[in-house]
């Protein structure tokens, strides 16, 4: 896409240093109508305590990064909702909503919630980063073997079990929101679309 930015006008060197932090939040147009921004954060771009390292991946609720916990000296990934969306209450009270239901389950096959971070105008959901494929790319090399398959939809049901003991509805469950850890360990991610019953 093509990259806007905010025209820059000849500055001091003090107003200049005031505009740097801002200048790394990039907005790009995505496909569809003009007038709905998408939020690119630049490497480097920080977040409260926690700095970007680059982008995971995209979904309806807005793109993942990878990011370092400055205090702590851990990885994280990072869920940006895009600044065209944060007043739009119905999308704002569905992310808050993810990070509510998500703060309720602990579970070893669901990617935990380490917090809600606001800065600059965008907020994020600060998040336990997975590593590894998700289960949509290893499908494209073939089928999984009967016993790798079984072994996978187990965690999957053990981690819907876990939420539905909890009131929780992922209602949003696909190959790409199952993330393949290593050591044969399952993720069910994103509970974007997550509803409490």
């Amino acid at each position: 896409g093509v990259l806007l930015a905010t025209p820059r006008t000849p500055q001091g060197p003090r107003s200049g240093e005031r505009h740097r932090r801002r200048d790394s939040i990039r907005r790009t147009p995505p496909p569809g109508p003009p007038t709905v921004l998408r939020m690119t954060l630049a490497p480097g771009t920080r977040l409260g305590g926690y700095e970007v390292s680059g982008p995971l991946g995209e979904g309806g609720m807005g793109v993942v990064y990878r990011a370092t916990d400055s205090k702590l000296k851990r990885e994280v990934a990072i869920k940006v909702l895009p600044e065209a969306f944060s007043a739009d209450a119905d999308r704002l009270a569905r992310f808050e909503r993810e990070a509510q239901l998500l703060a309720q389950l602990q579970h070893p096959n669901i990617a935990s919630i380490y917090g809600l971070e606001e800065a600059h105008g965008v907020r994020a959901l600060v998040m336990e980063l997975v590593e590894g494929e998700d289960l949509s790319e290893r499908l494209k090399r073939g089928a999984l073997p009967l016993d790798e398959a079984l072994g996978v939809a187990r965690q999957i049901a053990e981690a819907l079990e876990a939420a539905h003991e909890k009131g929780i509805v992922h209602r949003d469950l696909k190959p790409g929101n199952v993330k393949l850890a290593a050591e044969g360990k399952v993720k069910v991610l994103d509970f974007g679309l997550a509803k409490a019953m």
